[in-house]
């Protein structure tokens, strides 16, 4: 993968509300200043909660909490799992605090992971491909795509609330809703989602600003991890769930 400067070696730094819609607009401009001004709290902070807050928002529903208990039994049946009657009146009775700990979930998971992640970039980019750039800034980055996430929450959530339902209102399953539920494909289109496709990208924009190289070699790398946690995922849910 070939080096590009891209941007200037140093940038103004940007406010949190310029940097929050300089990610939906104007990615490498403000990834040259995220860069150059590594500053992560408020932006990782805001995202975070409004994932948290929309998340748990269909839950405060009666209609919510059916749809989340469902799609629950749901995902333990398809890794071939059986829920008998007294597991499922616990889980029934679970739902009472679900909007609470799922936001709280959210909240304690989201900066561990993110913080994994950024690991595993680091040592990729930085002890593999030779990269200079610091993990503070690499992390900064991490946070900043994370506006995507943010943004498809604030997308996914009223359109959740009015219909009563839980997840991804953005999915290829949900666009193609003749494809078979708990088919190998119908599950593999579950899984693609058009807001997590567009948070790569923007990762991908942001790394290449980091390490002054091209995106799209970038792109196809997080695309193809993508693409084959999905397939893979699919294929366990299938056979376990006895889908077609």
């Amino acid at each position: 993968m070939s080096n590009t400067v891209v941007g200037a070696a140093e940038a103004a730094p940007k406010g949190l509300a310029a940097r929050f819609l300089g990610i939906i607009t104007a990615p490498r401009d403000t990834f040259t200043s995220v860069a150059a001004h590594p500053r992560w709290f408020g932006i990782f902070a805001l995202a975070t909660v409004i994932v948290a807050i929309c998340s748990a928002a269909p839950m405060f529903t009666d209609a919510g909490r059916e749809a989340a208990l469902d799609r629950q039994v749901s995902q333990m049946q398809s890794f071939g799992m059986q829920v008998n009657d007294q597991m499922y009146e616990r889980m029934q009775q679970g739902m009472k605090t679900a909007p609470y700990t799922t936001a709280g979930a959210i909240l304690v998971f989201a900066p561990i992971m993110a913080v994994v992640f950024t690991g595993i970039l680091f040592a990729l980019f930085n002890g593999v491909l030779g990269g200079e750039a610091s993990f503070k800034q690499l992390f900064a980055v991490w946070a900043h795509a994370s506006v995507i996430s943010a943004l498809g929450q604030l997308f996914t959530a009223p359109i959740n609330l009015a219909r009563g339902a839980i997840g991804s209102a953005t999915s290829m399953a949900v666009l193609l809703p003749m494809i078979e539920e708990g088919s190998f494909f119908g599950r593999l289109l579950g899984m693609i989602d058009l807001f997590v496709i567009w948070w790569l990208l923007v990762l991908a924009i942001g790394l290449g600003v980091l390490y002054r190289r091209r995106t799209q070699p970038i792109a196809y790398g997080l695309f193809g991890v993508y693409a084959l946690i999905a397939v893979v995922a699919a294929a366990i849910m299938s056979r376990l769930g006895g889908g077609a």
